[in-house]
């Protein structure tokens, strides 16, 4: 029973790396910290998990800070919670919060507190118990009626030792998010429709390190764009159709079969792992800055500029509203086979008052096993006007 916890936690950290059974056609960008590629919220991961370019919520702070001066509300307050690996185990969860406040009408301050339980594993006489968590704050402000841009500073802490590992140790590390948003009217026939555009370049920082600085692991760096039209069918129903394109910006590392091949082994050799960690070494991977590993990223997979474009994943989603109040959502997610072939359908609804809003989501999958899959995540979220509208203040 023990056995099979520890090694459902092993698969939720590494479903980002890559394994070596699948030789040299599972190539995944690596990255430490994985519960920063989390969607948080569940409107977004009803959607396919997009959000850079929809409409402005109170969880804009991970998809895209920019877009908080555009929020009809004046303040908001939101908690989301998702369940990973239920499947299998019960206390591995995320659980997020995010708040903002717009000061007068072109500028906002936000923040959010990620943290990431794996849980609690009772190995022999020894208790591991990993956690990660992420605090941030960032600031937008609109530089023209149509246009905003925001900057975020992230701290990342991530705890994944073992109590009896002397060689291991929690890391840290520091972020900055560069975000752009454009939200206009356009005209798409006799319809007046919302466009919306999106940029952000999120976790821009140092890299982690779990053993002292002798290794480095690089944080998910990742540029995110993205699109969005809302069309009104008439006074009460609206439908928005979105769509994110995402590009880690991290280095490839250098893959197994690429180690075998230089050192003339058979190309089915699987025992020359310690080997690989040597050599890895030698090839200078692990000493590249994470800033030099943002420009390197775009040109160096292993297949080429073919390759590269299989490190690009993204998602399109689509939101049905009903007198601003009820929404159906639902969305697809892709990712290329060889780089984690993360594939699912997503759906939800959302229902809200004039206080709150109560958004959920469920996610199918249609690859390979999913930690979200078959599962629920809520979001419930608070505006501030309404509150005070209450208690009258």
């Amino acid at each position: 029973m023990m056995k099979n916890r520890i090694l459902s936690i092993l698969l939720g950290l590494v479903l980002t790396l890559p394994l070596f059974a699948q030789k040299e056609q599972f190539n995944p960008v690596n990255t430490g910290v994985t519960s920063l590629s989390i969607a948080p919220d569940a409107r977004a991961g009803a959607m396919g998990d997009i959000g850079v370019a929809t409409e402005a919520d109170v969880n804009s702070q991970y998809w895209n800070p920019a877009k908080y001066p555009f929020n009809i509300a004046r303040a908001g307050l939101s908690m989301s919670y998702t369940p990973w690996l239920r499947q299998l185990v019960a206390d591995i969860d995320l659980a997020y919060l995010a708040g903002f406040y717009r000061i007068g009408d072109y500028s906002a301050i936000s923040g959010s507190l990620t943290y990431f339980s794996l849980g609690e594993v009772i190995a022999e006489e020894y208790t591991i118990k990993p956690y990660e968590f992420a605090v941030d704050v960032a600031y937008s402000r609109m530089l023209s009626e149509t246009f905003s841009a925001a900057v975020a500073l992230r701290f990342i802490y991530s705890d994944l030792q073992y109590d009896y590992a002397e060689d291991m140790e929690a890391g840290s590390a520091f972020a900055a998010d560069l975000a752009l948003y454009y939200n206009n009217y356009i005209m798409l026939g006799n319809r007046e429709c919302m466009l919306g555009l999106g940029l952000n370049a999120s976790n821009i920082g140092s890299k982690i390190s779990y053993d002292g600085g002798n290794t480095n692991e690089f944080i998910p760096t990742n540029l995110r764009l993205g699109a969005s039209i809302l069309i009104p069918i008439d006074e009460y129903n609206t439908i928005t159709f979105s769509a994110d394109l995402n590009k880690l910006m991290v280095p490839t590392r250098p893959t197994y079969a690429q180690f075998l091949e230089e050192e003339g082994y058979d190309a089915d050799d699987n025992s020359k792992y310690s080997e690989y960690q040597g050599w890895l070494e030698s090839t200078g991977y692990n000493d590249i800055s994470s800033i030099s590993g943002i420009f390197k990223s775009f040109g160096d997979a292993p297949g080429g500029f073919s390759e590269e474009l299989k490190e690009i994943y993204g998602g399109v989603g689509v939101e049905y509203c009903y007198n601003q109040q009820f929404s159906l959502r639902g969305g697809y997610h892709y990712e290329n086979e060889y780089k984690g072939n993360r594939k699912y359908f997503t759906l939800g609804a959302g229902f809200k008052m004039s206080v709150f809003s109560l958004d959920a989501a469920y996610l199918i999958s249609t690859a390979q096993s999913n930690p979200l899959d078959q599962t629920l995540r809520f979001s419930l979220s608070f505006d501030m006007d309404g509150l005070r509208d209450i208690f009258g203040r």
